[in-house]
């Protein structure tokens, strides 16, 4: 049996500062991929403000704000390179020409990303062309910007996902969000046959994190940014010190001299 190798008290300490830099370095990627949600009704100028500071700290991916809160978003993320996401649609019952409206006047304000709450009956109905219409129609007015479809009400379940992914893929759409669970990630994935990008909302913790990433989200939505970070920060830290404290080898006792 083929024996363990045990590290000496400054071959461990090396090696878990080595560890530990590496992790802190994969934690920046993540947090890098993060959005911080303030797009809630409660939100107000305060709360906008501490989720854009957020924002600038773990030099996350941006903020998801509604219409109202784009301009205020961008002057607490000026001189940032992080992006100002507006969630459009309302409910999703708002008329494509409405929409279309919103999301210009989104952008006008300095959104740099929309996401479009597609409309829940059309989608309950499986109405595909009236899907890709409204897409194609926001599409046009915002042009080069990103377009994201949001499927992230409770009420839609997995075909209902992949009905919206396709509309998305069909209409030129740029991503898709749905809710932060790993089989509605891996629906979204296989619908989208890596036509368009797969995001997740919804995260609450450092381990959903991980798990979402891992099933192939790109973009995680999540109100609980800071606190992810703590954890993610906090299991480093622990993982190096666990390295730290590798026990050191029993010393063999010195040979007796052999009697004369």
């Amino acid at each position: 049996m083929e024996e363990a190798t045990l590290l000496s008290a400054a071959e461990a300490a090396e090696y878990g500062e080595f560890k530990r830099n590496r992790r802190e370095a994969e934690i920046a990627v993540s947090l890098h991929k993060l959005i911080v949600d303030a797009s809630r009704r409660e939100t107000d100028r305060y709360t906008l403000k501490n989720a854009c500071g957020c924002v600038r700290k773990l030099f996350a991916y941006g903020t998801l704000v509604s219409p109202v809160g784009v301009a205020a978003a961008k002057r607490h993320l000026a001189g940032s390179e992080s992006y100002v996401v507006a969630l459009v649609g309302g409910t999703g019952e708002t008329l494509p020409p409405v929409k279309r409206y919103e999301a210009k006047k989104a952008v006008a304000a300095g959104a740099r990303e929309i996401r479009l709450v597609l409309c829940y009956s059309a989608l309950k109905a499986g109405n595909l062309s009236y899907l890709k219409r409204e897409i194609k129609r926001v599409k046009r007015a915002i042009r080069k910007l990103p377009l994201v479809v949001s499927v992230e009400d409770h009420s839609l379940g997995e075909e209902e996902v992949a009905l919206a992914v396709r509309a998305a893929c069909e209409a030129d759409a740029d991503a898709v969000c749905v809710r932060g669970e790993t089989q509605l990630v891996l629906r979204a994935l296989r619908a989208s046959a890596g036509k368009i990008r797969v995001d997740a909302s919804g995260v609450e913790n450092a381990e959903q994190l991980r798990a979402l990433l891992k099933a192939g989200a790109t973009i995680i939505t999540t109100d609980c940014a800071e606190k992810i970070a703590e954890e993610m920060y906090r299991m480093a830290k622990e993982e190096s010190e666990h390295l730290r404290t590798v026990p050191l080898p029993e010393p063999e006792p010195e040979p007796h001299p052999a009697p004369l």
